[in-house]
């Protein structure tokens, strides 16, 4: 039995099954059954066919990456013969054809580790072991010098081992059980570098076993130094030449002043962003409240030096300044875990950094506007959330409503935040694990969608030592209808914040850390895209242009003249506005779980097509599915007046097309635009589920209290307050209508 390289737990081989998937392997076979099915490998292009690319694995075996499998056109590769590319092995056939399947991380860094899969040799190994056995076996012991030994200037690194340079790291991001990843990709350097001091350390174990072995002790992070850290004292531990120790105080420094001490010993403390295992030292992430720097700790090539130091942990580390490859590094003479006051101390001070680092500073809305004038506080506080999440690296997930003013209102937070990302992560798939947008079919984040969400972040967390999100809400959650979800998120410590466009609910202050929604006195003047699109600006002030226009898009009547001017300055007349509307409100009924990335951005960024462009094309399907369905619906109205007041119901099992376009919501907006002039209320009722518009102020959650009072066996309950929704059991649908209307009429009267 052997420990996994990720999680430590007990498996046959170096790798657990939970984790096969996260590691690379190199393949030394020579036939194709040698290859396992599911494994990641390394390999290199051959050459190209009009089916696919055929993909070299190891020396002997070539597989197809079939077009299909691919996540563009085959057309658009840039891959030349000779390229490293990494794919999975999904089938091996019985005439040897070996099926290939494309991985979306394509650097080494990207995976968690590097294994060798050599069949001759057994189960798969890191990469350098079986060189290391090699290596001691051969080994002469160096002839002692008694007073220690010359090794020449440069010629022989430190016994510490070789510390990798920061653009040999993997993924920043990372939880304790990820400690005892392998680094792949930097596994031959720091293995060569390891093995070349093997001699020096020889050499000079008979003068550090009569100086007390302070040398030695120092390189490997244990013995006296590592003791006088661990015990709180400020210092650093040498050699005398009578064998003793002496005490030399350390200056306690920060990240970004290291270029300039190369060659010193110094202290540094910050927080430890990761730790991983090559098959030389044990790597760790330090950042402070200026920047990161990677610390090489050497115990003995591949074992764990400072287990018990994990990521997340407050730490203060002594060590050298050295610079490899053009990156500077610090290799580690003692480390040690803060506590109390220290650790709060060295945490205040990086949250107060990050914190002015990520402030947008002051605000500056894209136009005149008195809804957004009065939330500038809000404002700001949610733009900085968003950034520092980037800055921490930790992902970024907005959930909206899958309707015209959702969609537009999180593409503007995705059109400030990817740039944030690109700059901010070197892998070229960062866009997509940083930063994720996701629908809701309704109007309420509710308990089935908060559990997805949960999952799904754990699952991150567990596989790929992802941090956890910070989420975003638009036009959504400023409610207490999303307070179930809201708290589960709570539970496990996910950052919430919120921008709404109907006035919030008392209790949802205490419910999210950042809430964006306008009073009751604003909220018939403005959209979720209008407040949205006003924080993006200053997530990202470089796409302010691109912003202009959207608060006009969002906007289904009653647009301020000022988003009018705005957009058309952008090139957007309202008649482009318009079809740029419709188009994302019929594209958002499709597939509304999806975010349709890339398709609603060429909509929303078309820079104005006209008639005969994308979004064109698609507004007149839109208006040509609204017209027919509003057409039926209309001749089938049911014009009930109590008291003078009038209002239209419509029976949507009998007179709609259920589960096609348009959605009910929208049907519903659409008939009470239509008619506001001759009703004051329009009901649109389906089996268990009905809605209420009017222009009149109403509170749905009234309207179910009272109609309750009439039915009181129908379980009627207001599902989404913010759409005028009531749902109830389908066997008192008659009564429940009957008193909903009764009540309707009441309040607008």
């Amino acid at each position: 039995m052997g420990s996994c390289i990720i999680c430590g737990s007990s498996t046959d081989g170096r790798i657990c099954d939970l984790h096969e998937e996260d590691v690379v392997f190199e393949f030394r076979g020579n036939r194709p059954d040698q290859l396992t099915v599911d494994r990641f490998y390394r390999g290199t292009v051959d050459g190209y066919a009009e089916f696919g690319v055929f993909v070299d694995i190891g020396d002997s075996v070539t597989g197809l990456l079939h077009r299909s499998e691919l996540d563009q056109r085959l057309e658009s590769l840039d891959w030349d013969a000779g390229d490293t590319v990494f794919v999975q092995v999904t089938n091996v056939r019985d005439n040897g054809n070996v099926d290939l399947t494309w991985s979306i991380r394509q650097s080494e860094r990207e995976f968690r580790g590097t294994l060798v899969d050599d069949p001759d040799q057994g189960p798969p190994f890191v990469k350098g072991e079986d060189e290391d056995a090699e290596d001691e076996e051969d080994a002469e012991p160096a002839e002692s010098t008694g007073g220690g030994s010359d090794t020449g200037a440069d010629d022989t690194e430190d016994p510490r081992g070789a510390p990798e340079t920061a653009g040999e790291s993997s993924d920043s991001s990372g939880d304790s059980t990820a400690d005892s990843s392998v680094d792949g990709a930097t596994a031959d350097d720091v293995t060569t570098d390891a093995t070349a001091t093997a001699d020096a350390e020889t050499s000079a174990s008979a003068s550090a076993d009569t100086s007390t072995n302070a040398s030695a002790s120092a390189g490997t992070g244990t013995g006296a130094s590592a003791d006088a850290a661990r015990g709180g004292e400020s210092g650093a531990v040498a050699a005398t030449a009578g064998g003793g120790v002496e005490v030399e105080e350390l200056a306690q420094v920060s990240v970004d002043s290291l270029p300039d001490r190369v060659g010193e010993t110094v202290r540094i403390e910050g927080v430890v962003e990761s730790a991983r295992q090559t098959s030389g030292p044990t790597v760790f992430e330090i950042r402070d409240e200026t920047g990161a720097v990677e610390c090489a700790a050497f115990e003995e090539a591949g074992v764990r030096a400072y287990p018990e130091i994990g990521v997340d942990d407050v730490v203060r580390l002594d060590g050298e300044i050295r610079e490899r490859r053009g990156e500077i590094q610090v290799e580690t003479e003692a480390l040690v875990v803060l506590e109390d006051e220290e650790r709060d101390a060295v945490r205040d001070r990086l949250a107060e950094a990050l914190r002015e680092q990520a402030d947008p500073g002051s605000v500056d809305p894209l136009v005149d506007d008195p809804a957004v004038e009065a939330l500038t506080d809000e404002l700001r506080e949610v733009a900085t959330a968003v950034r520092r999440a980037v800055l921490e690296d930790r992902p970024v997930v907005v959930r909206h409503t899958a309707t015209a003013d959702g969609y537009v209102a999180g593409v503007a937070l995705e059109r400030a935040t990817l740039p944030l990302v690109r700059d901010h992560h070197e892998q070229h798939d960062a866009v997509y694990h940083y930063f994720d947008r996701r629908p809701l079919e309704e109007g309420v984040y509710d308990m089935d969608d908060a559990t997805r969400d949960v999952t799904n972040m754990l699952d991150a967390r567990e596989r790929h030592g992802e941090k956890l999100p910070l989420f975003v809400f638009v036009a959504v959650g400023a409610t207490r209808d999303s307070l179930d979800g809201f708290e589960l998120l709570d539970l496990y410590g996910a950052e919430r914040v919120v921008v709404d466009d109907v006035a919030p609910d008392p209790e949802m202050d205490d419910a999210v850390d950042g809430l964006v929604a306008p009073d009751a006195d604003h909220a018939a003047d403005t959209t979720a895209t209008t407040l949205a699109a006003n924080v993006a600006a200053h997530v990202d002030d470089g796409v302010r242009d691109d912003l202009r226009h959207l608060p006009a898009v969002s906007f289904w009547e009653g647009a301020s003249e000022a988003y009018v001017e705005a957009a058309a300055e952008a090139g957007y007349d309202e008649d482009a506005t318009r079809e740029v509307r419709e188009a994302v409100a019929l594209e958002a009924f499709y597939q509304s779980y999806e975010d349709k990335r890339e398709l609603v951005t060429d909509l929303l960024f078309g820079d104005g097509d006209g008639p005969g462009g994308l979004a064109g094309h698609v507004s007149e399907q839109f208006r040509e599915k609204l017209a027919a369905e509003v057409e039926t619906a209309e001749v089938n109205l049911d014009y009930q007046t109590i008291d003078d007041v009038t209002v239209a119901v419509l029976d949507a099992e009998a007179f709609t097309h259920r589960y096609e376009f348009p959605p009910t919501h929208l049907l519903v907006e659409e008939l009470h635009r239509g008619h506001r002039d001759e009703v004051e209320a329009v009901v649109v009722v389906s089996d268990d589920e009905l809605y209420v518009r009017t222009d009149a102020p109403l509170d749905v959650r009234d309207v179910a209290d009272r109609a309750r009072e009439w039915v009181p066996n129908a379980g009627i309950t207001a599902a989404s307050a913010r759409d005028g929704k009531l749902e109830y059991v389908v066997g008192e649908r008659a009564a429940v209508l009957d008193a909903v209307v009764d009540v309707v009429a009441d309040e607008v009267a």
